[in-house]
Protein backbone atom coordinates (compact mmCIF):
# COMPACT_ATOMS: atom_id res chain seq x y z
CA UNK A 1 0.00 0.00 0.00
CA UNK A 2 1.20 3.58 -0.83
CA UNK A 3 -0.17 6.85 0.33
CA UNK A 4 0.00 9.88 -2.20
CA UNK A 5 0.85 12.44 -0.63
CA UNK A 6 -0.22 15.95 -1.55
CA UNK A 7 1.60 18.88 -3.64
CA UNK A 8 3.24 20.35 -0.66
CA UNK A 9 6.08 22.77 0.09
CA UNK A 10 8.67 20.41 0.59
CA UNK A 11 7.72 18.69 -2.09
CA UNK A 12 8.08 21.48 -4.38
CA UNK A 13 11.58 22.92 -2.52
CA UNK A 14 14.14 22.90 -4.38
CA UNK A 15 16.26 22.55 -1.21
CA UNK A 16 14.98 21.06 2.28
CA UNK A 17 16.04 19.07 5.06
CA UNK A 18 15.25 15.67 6.37
CA UNK A 19 16.13 14.72 10.08
CA UNK A 20 15.77 10.81 11.29
CA UNK A 21 16.38 10.36 15.23
CA UNK A 22 18.70 8.00 16.65
CA UNK A 23 16.89 5.85 19.12
CA UNK A 24 17.50 4.14 22.69
CA UNK A 25 15.40 0.76 23.66
CA UNK A 26 14.47 0.87 27.10
CA UNK A 27 14.02 -2.58 27.49
CA UNK A 28 13.42 -6.00 25.85
CA UNK A 29 16.64 -6.35 24.37
CA UNK A 30 17.60 -8.88 21.43
CA UNK A 31 14.11 -9.90 21.44
CA UNK A 32 13.25 -8.30 18.35
CA UNK A 33 14.15 -10.97 16.40
CA UNK A 34 12.76 -13.88 18.19
CA UNK A 35 9.73 -12.02 17.90
CA UNK A 36 9.33 -10.79 21.64
CA UNK A 37 8.36 -6.92 22.98
CA UNK A 38 10.84 -3.97 22.71
CA UNK A 39 10.29 -0.63 24.65
CA UNK A 40 12.22 1.89 22.50
CA UNK A 41 12.04 5.86 21.75
CA UNK A 42 13.24 8.15 19.29
CA UNK A 43 15.82 10.44 21.08
CA UNK A 44 16.32 13.88 20.22
CA UNK A 45 20.18 13.06 18.56
CA UNK A 46 20.02 12.71 15.04
CA UNK A 47 21.60 12.32 11.32
CA UNK A 48 20.30 15.70 9.49
CA UNK A 49 20.44 15.68 5.77
CA UNK A 50 20.23 18.97 3.72
CA UNK A 51 19.38 17.96 0.19
CA UNK A 52 18.94 20.03 -3.14
CA UNK A 53 17.42 18.73 -6.11
CA UNK A 54 19.91 18.03 -9.21
CA UNK A 55 19.01 18.48 -13.15
CA UNK A 56 21.03 15.10 -13.59
CA UNK A 57 20.29 11.57 -12.68
CA UNK A 58 22.30 11.01 -10.16
CA UNK A 59 22.25 10.53 -6.17
CA UNK A 60 25.70 12.00 -4.34
CA UNK A 61 25.86 11.05 -0.84
CA UNK A 62 28.65 13.44 1.57
CA UNK A 63 28.83 13.13 4.85
CA UNK A 64 30.84 15.01 7.68
CA UNK A 65 32.60 12.16 9.26
CA UNK A 66 36.53 11.61 8.16
CA UNK A 67 37.05 8.21 5.96
CA UNK A 68 33.61 8.22 4.53
CA UNK A 69 34.13 8.43 0.47
CA UNK A 70 31.45 10.51 -1.20
CA UNK A 71 28.59 8.34 -2.90
CA UNK A 72 27.50 9.06 -6.78
CA UNK A 73 25.53 6.72 -8.46
CA UNK A 74 22.94 6.79 -11.30
CA UNK A 75 19.26 6.29 -10.07
CA UNK A 76 18.44 5.45 -13.80
CA UNK A 77 20.66 2.22 -13.45
CA UNK A 78 19.36 -0.78 -10.37
CA UNK A 79 21.50 -0.68 -7.57
CA UNK A 80 23.43 -4.17 -6.93
CA UNK A 81 24.18 -5.01 -3.33
CA UNK A 82 27.64 -6.35 -4.45
CA UNK A 83 28.48 -3.13 -5.66
CA UNK A 84 28.42 -1.44 -2.00
CA UNK A 85 29.32 -4.95 0.45
CA UNK A 86 31.40 -3.17 3.34
CA UNK A 87 31.18 0.05 2.25
CA UNK A 88 28.33 3.16 4.70
CA UNK A 89 27.47 3.39 1.18
CA UNK A 90 25.06 0.17 1.56
CA UNK A 91 22.53 1.91 3.85
CA UNK A 92 21.29 4.47 1.34
CA UNK A 93 21.98 2.30 -1.76
CA UNK A 94 19.68 -0.18 -0.29
CA UNK A 95 17.14 1.76 0.55
CA UNK A 96 17.16 3.21 -3.04
CA UNK A 97 17.22 -0.05 -4.49
CA UNK A 98 14.18 -0.83 -2.43
CA UNK A 99 12.40 2.22 -3.50
CA UNK A 100 13.69 1.36 -7.64
CA UNK A 101 12.02 -1.87 -7.19
CA UNK A 102 8.86 -0.64 -5.96
CA UNK A 103 8.73 1.60 -9.58
CA UNK A 104 9.52 4.88 -8.12
CA UNK A 105 11.08 7.22 -10.47
CA UNK A 106 14.02 9.33 -8.22
CA UNK A 107 15.22 12.82 -9.35
CA UNK A 108 18.55 13.74 -8.96
CA UNK A 109 19.81 14.98 -5.76
CA UNK A 110 22.87 15.54 -3.93
CA UNK A 111 22.67 15.24 0.17
CA UNK A 112 25.11 16.51 2.78
CA UNK A 113 24.61 14.39 6.22
CA UNK A 114 25.46 15.57 9.43
CA UNK A 115 25.14 13.75 12.81
CA UNK A 116 24.75 14.27 16.28
CA UNK A 117 24.72 10.42 17.05
CA UNK A 118 27.99 8.94 17.61
CA UNK A 119 28.73 5.85 15.20
CA UNK A 120 29.04 2.67 16.81
CA UNK A 121 27.09 3.79 20.28
CA UNK A 122 24.37 1.50 19.71
CA UNK A 123 21.69 4.47 19.06
CA UNK A 124 20.63 3.18 15.82
CA UNK A 125 22.98 5.76 13.67
CA UNK A 126 22.25 3.11 10.69
CA UNK A 127 18.67 3.03 11.10
CA UNK A 128 18.59 6.88 11.27
CA UNK A 129 20.48 6.90 7.88
CA UNK A 130 18.49 4.71 6.35
CA UNK A 131 15.05 5.77 7.17
CA UNK A 132 16.43 9.10 6.40
CA UNK A 133 16.98 8.77 3.12
CA UNK A 134 13.88 6.87 2.71
CA UNK A 135 12.40 10.31 3.97
CA UNK A 136 14.13 12.21 1.17
CA UNK A 137 12.90 9.90 -1.82
CA UNK A 138 9.67 10.42 -0.37
CA UNK A 139 9.66 14.24 -0.52
CA UNK A 140 11.74 14.44 -3.65
CA UNK A 141 8.88 12.35 -5.81
CA UNK A 142 5.79 14.10 -3.72
CA UNK A 143 5.26 10.36 -2.33
CA UNK A 144 4.52 8.29 0.52
CA UNK A 145 5.00 4.92 2.53
CA UNK A 146 3.22 4.21 5.79
CA UNK A 147 5.68 4.31 8.09
CA UNK A 148 5.85 0.46 8.89
CA UNK A 149 6.03 -0.13 5.46
CA UNK A 150 9.02 2.33 5.46
CA UNK A 151 10.80 0.73 8.43
CA UNK A 152 10.51 -3.03 6.85
CA UNK A 153 12.06 -1.45 3.97
CA UNK A 154 14.90 -0.10 5.57
CA UNK A 155 15.16 -3.05 7.35
CA UNK A 156 15.63 -4.85 3.79
CA UNK A 157 18.13 -2.74 3.09
CA UNK A 158 20.19 -3.39 6.31
CA UNK A 159 19.48 -7.03 5.42
CA UNK A 160 20.37 -6.99 1.96
CA UNK A 161 23.00 -4.84 1.06
CA UNK A 162 24.67 -3.95 4.33
CA UNK A 163 24.34 -8.04 5.26
CA UNK A 164 23.05 -7.35 8.68
CA UNK A 165 20.27 -9.60 10.36
CA UNK A 166 18.67 -7.19 12.20
CA UNK A 167 15.45 -7.43 13.80
CA UNK A 168 12.55 -4.55 12.86
CA UNK A 169 13.17 -2.36 16.21
CA UNK A 170 15.34 0.14 15.08
CA UNK A 171 13.71 1.31 11.87
CA UNK A 172 10.15 1.12 13.99
CA UNK A 173 11.72 3.38 16.48
CA UNK A 174 13.37 5.81 14.16
CA UNK A 175 10.14 5.55 11.18
CA UNK A 176 7.16 5.44 14.15
CA UNK A 177 8.42 7.69 17.30
CA UNK A 178 5.89 9.69 18.63
CA UNK A 179 7.22 12.68 20.92
CA UNK A 180 6.38 12.12 24.40
CA UNK A 181 5.74 8.46 24.15
CA UNK A 182 7.76 4.96 24.46
CA UNK A 183 6.50 2.58 21.75
CA UNK A 184 6.14 -0.57 22.77
CA UNK A 185 6.23 -2.64 19.72
CA UNK A 186 5.24 -6.31 19.35
CA UNK A 187 7.55 -7.81 16.74
CA UNK A 188 5.32 -10.57 15.81
CA UNK A 189 2.34 -8.52 15.26
CA UNK A 190 4.24 -5.63 14.36
CA UNK A 191 1.52 -3.84 16.57
CA UNK A 192 2.59 -0.32 18.29
CA UNK A 193 0.97 0.43 21.90
CA UNK A 194 2.17 3.94 22.45
CA UNK A 195 3.02 4.11 26.07
CA UNK A 196 2.81 7.99 27.59
CA UNK A 197 6.62 9.05 29.01
CA UNK A 198 6.42 12.85 29.63
CA UNK A 199 6.07 13.44 33.12
CA UNK A 200 8.49 16.02 34.78
CA UNK A 201 9.69 13.59 37.41
CA UNK A 202 11.81 11.38 35.49
CA UNK A 203 13.84 11.69 32.86
CA UNK A 204 16.36 9.12 30.40
CA UNK A 205 20.12 9.15 30.40
CA UNK A 206 22.41 7.85 27.84
CA UNK A 207 26.19 7.18 29.05
CA UNK A 208 28.28 6.30 25.46
CA UNK A 209 30.94 3.86 26.82
CA UNK A 210 33.48 5.25 24.56
CA UNK A 211 34.43 1.51 23.49
CA UNK A 212 33.22 -1.05 20.61
CA UNK A 213 34.77 -4.14 20.33
CA UNK A 214 35.36 -5.59 17.08
CA UNK A 215 33.21 -9.14 18.03
CA UNK A 216 30.61 -7.30 18.04
CA UNK A 217 28.95 -7.96 14.75
CA UNK A 218 30.03 -11.86 14.34
CA UNK A 219 28.65 -12.20 18.12
CA UNK A 220 24.75 -10.83 16.90
CA UNK A 221 24.52 -13.34 13.85
CA UNK A 222 25.68 -15.80 16.56
CA UNK A 223 23.25 -15.26 18.99
CA UNK A 224 20.32 -15.45 16.29
CA UNK A 225 21.36 -18.71 14.94
CA UNK A 226 21.79 -19.74 18.95
CA UNK A 227 18.37 -18.76 19.78
CA UNK A 228 16.70 -20.56 16.37
CA UNK A 229 18.39 -23.35 17.29
CA UNK A 230 16.87 -23.57 21.04
CA UNK A 231 13.57 -22.50 18.95
CA UNK A 232 13.70 -26.07 16.93
CA UNK A 233 14.72 -27.67 20.28
CA UNK A 234 11.95 -26.78 21.98
CA UNK A 235 9.90 -27.35 18.48
CA UNK A 236 7.98 -23.71 18.18
CA UNK A 237 9.09 -21.36 15.22
CA UNK A 238 10.10 -18.52 17.51
CA UNK A 239 11.06 -18.10 21.22
CA UNK A 240 7.93 -15.71 21.35
CA UNK A 241 5.59 -18.50 21.56
CA UNK A 242 7.17 -20.47 24.51
CA UNK A 243 5.91 -19.38 28.09
CA UNK A 244 7.71 -19.48 31.27
CA UNK A 245 6.06 -22.47 32.49
CA UNK A 246 6.25 -24.10 29.66
CA UNK A 247 10.54 -23.33 29.17
CA UNK A 248 11.00 -24.87 33.30
CA UNK A 249 9.76 -27.81 32.13
CA UNK A 250 11.86 -28.18 29.19
CA UNK A 251 14.92 -26.17 30.38
CA UNK A 252 17.03 -29.65 31.16
CA UNK A 253 16.55 -30.52 27.86
CA UNK A 254 18.36 -28.02 26.28
CA UNK A 255 22.10 -27.76 25.89
CA UNK A 256 23.91 -24.89 28.29
CA UNK A 257 24.17 -22.17 25.63
CA UNK A 258 20.48 -22.96 24.41
CA UNK A 259 18.70 -22.74 27.91
CA UNK A 260 20.98 -19.05 28.77
CA UNK A 261 19.87 -17.61 26.05
CA UNK A 262 16.17 -18.90 25.68
CA UNK A 263 16.46 -18.11 29.36
CA UNK A 264 17.14 -14.21 28.94
CA UNK A 265 14.67 -13.88 25.64
CA UNK A 266 11.50 -14.95 27.74
CA UNK A 267 12.16 -13.59 30.93
CA UNK A 268 12.99 -10.09 29.48
CA UNK A 269 9.33 -10.71 27.65
CA UNK A 270 8.42 -10.46 31.08
CA UNK A 271 10.73 -7.38 32.16
CA UNK A 272 9.41 -5.71 29.47
CA UNK A 273 5.52 -6.04 30.20
CA UNK A 274 6.56 -5.31 33.76
CA UNK A 275 8.47 -2.25 33.36
CA UNK A 276 5.69 -0.66 31.49
CA UNK A 277 3.13 -1.75 34.12
CA UNK A 278 5.74 0.96 36.43
CA UNK A 279 6.02 3.53 34.06
CA UNK A 280 2.08 4.07 33.70
CA UNK A 281 1.74 3.49 37.71
CA UNK A 282 4.84 6.13 37.78
CA UNK A 283 6.69 3.53 39.90
CA UNK A 284 10.20 4.55 39.24
CA UNK A 285 11.92 2.18 41.50
CA UNK A 286 10.38 -0.77 40.66
CA UNK A 287 10.94 0.08 36.88
CA UNK A 288 14.70 1.01 37.34
CA UNK A 289 15.13 -2.58 39.03
CA UNK A 290 13.68 -4.24 35.94
CA UNK A 291 16.65 -2.49 34.03
CA UNK A 292 19.00 -4.30 36.63
CA UNK A 293 17.35 -7.14 35.67
CA UNK A 294 17.61 -6.48 32.47
CA UNK A 295 21.46 -5.91 32.44
CA UNK A 296 22.05 -8.84 34.43
CA UNK A 297 20.21 -11.13 32.49
CA UNK A 298 22.15 -9.81 29.15
CA UNK A 299 25.49 -10.07 30.64
CA UNK A 300 25.13 -13.91 32.04
CA UNK A 301 22.78 -15.57 29.85
CA UNK A 302 23.05 -13.66 26.89
CA UNK A 303 26.87 -12.79 27.07
CA UNK A 304 26.75 -9.41 25.24
CA UNK A 305 28.15 -6.98 27.68
CA UNK A 306 31.27 -6.20 28.70
CA UNK A 307 33.87 -4.83 31.67
CA UNK A 308 33.04 -0.88 30.60
CA UNK A 309 29.68 -1.66 30.23
CA UNK A 310 29.26 -3.55 33.61
CA UNK A 311 31.38 -0.77 35.02
CA UNK A 312 29.11 2.18 34.15
CA UNK A 313 26.02 -0.25 35.30
CA UNK A 314 28.19 -0.72 38.74
CA UNK A 315 28.60 2.84 39.05
CA UNK A 316 24.77 3.75 38.57
CA UNK A 317 23.95 1.69 41.77
CA UNK A 318 26.05 4.33 43.51
CA UNK A 319 24.31 7.46 42.17
CA UNK A 320 22.13 9.18 44.14
CA UNK A 321 18.93 10.33 42.24
CA UNK A 322 19.47 6.87 39.10
CA UNK A 323 16.60 4.47 39.46
CA UNK A 324 18.00 1.62 37.24
CA UNK A 325 20.56 1.25 34.27
CA UNK A 326 21.33 -1.30 31.76
CA UNK A 327 23.40 -2.09 28.42
CA UNK A 328 21.46 -0.67 25.51
CA UNK A 329 21.66 -2.21 21.78
CA UNK A 330 23.88 -5.14 20.63
CA UNK A 331 26.32 -5.03 23.10
CA UNK A 332 30.49 -5.39 23.41
CA UNK A 333 29.95 -1.49 23.72
CA UNK A 334 28.31 1.15 23.32
CA UNK A 335 26.02 2.77 25.60
CA UNK A 336 23.91 2.20 28.82
CA UNK A 337 20.65 3.89 29.36
CA UNK A 338 19.65 5.29 32.84
CA UNK A 339 16.18 5.93 34.22
CA UNK A 340 17.03 8.99 36.93
CA UNK A 341 15.31 11.76 38.54
CA UNK A 342 14.93 14.73 36.64
CA UNK A 343 15.20 17.18 39.39
CA UNK A 344 19.60 15.70 39.63
CA UNK A 345 20.46 15.34 35.91
CA UNK A 346 23.39 17.76 35.97
CA UNK A 347 24.91 16.19 39.11
CA UNK A 348 24.18 12.69 38.01
CA UNK A 349 26.11 12.93 34.77
CA UNK A 350 28.82 14.75 37.24
CA UNK A 351 29.11 11.58 39.01
CA UNK A 352 29.49 9.09 36.13
CA UNK A 353 31.97 11.14 34.38
CA UNK A 354 34.07 11.39 37.25
CA UNK A 355 33.96 7.54 38.42
CA UNK A 356 34.06 6.51 34.98
CA UNK A 357 36.73 8.54 33.84
CA UNK A 358 39.14 7.86 37.30
CA UNK A 359 38.49 3.90 36.05
CA UNK A 360 39.03 3.75 32.78
CA UNK A 361 40.78 6.82 31.36
CA UNK A 362 37.63 7.99 29.16
CA UNK A 363 35.89 10.97 29.52
CA UNK A 364 32.21 9.23 28.34
CA UNK A 365 29.64 11.36 26.33
CA UNK A 366 26.72 11.45 28.00
CA UNK A 367 23.03 13.39 27.65
CA UNK A 368 19.63 13.59 28.96
CA UNK A 369 16.65 12.84 26.40
CA UNK A 370 13.37 12.95 26.21
CA UNK A 371 11.45 10.35 23.62
CA UNK A 372 11.17 12.73 19.86
CA UNK A 373 9.14 11.80 16.82
CA UNK A 374 10.38 10.08 13.92
CA UNK A 375 11.91 10.86 10.90
CA UNK A 376 10.47 14.29 9.14
CA UNK A 377 11.05 16.73 6.71
CA UNK A 378 11.19 20.35 6.25
CA UNK A 379 11.61 23.12 4.19
CA UNK A 380 15.31 24.93 4.07
CA UNK A 381 15.24 28.99 4.54
CA UNK A 382 18.26 30.51 5.01
CA UNK A 383 19.03 29.88 9.23
CA UNK A 384 17.74 25.62 8.76
CA UNK A 385 14.20 25.02 9.57
CA UNK A 386 11.83 27.56 8.03
CA UNK A 387 9.01 28.60 10.54
CA UNK A 388 6.26 27.15 8.21
CA UNK A 389 6.38 23.51 7.08
CA UNK A 390 7.31 20.81 8.51
CA UNK A 391 5.95 17.36 7.52
CA UNK A 392 6.47 13.94 9.27
CA UNK A 393 5.68 11.38 6.65
CA UNK A 394 4.89 9.03 9.84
Amino acid sequence: MEILMPGTAVAAAKSFVVVAPGRVNLIGEHTDYNDGLVLPMAIEPHIRIVVTRTADCFMELVTDRDGDEPIRVDLNKPLQAEDFKGTWAAYPCGVVAGLQRLGWNIPGFRGLISSTLPAGSGLSSSAALEVGIATVVESLCGRQLPPEDKALLAQRAEHEFAGVPCGIMDQFAVACGKAGHAMLLDCQTREIRYVPFAGHDVSVLVVNSGVRHSLADGEYAKRRRECASAAHLLGVDSLRQVSRSEWQARESTLPDVERRRSRHVITEHERTLGFVRDLEAAEWRAAGEKLYGSHASLRDDYEVSCQELDLLVDISRTIDGVYGCRMTGGGFGGCVVALIDANRGDDIQAAFRHSYRQATGIDPVTFITRPGTGATAACRGSGGFDHGERHNPG
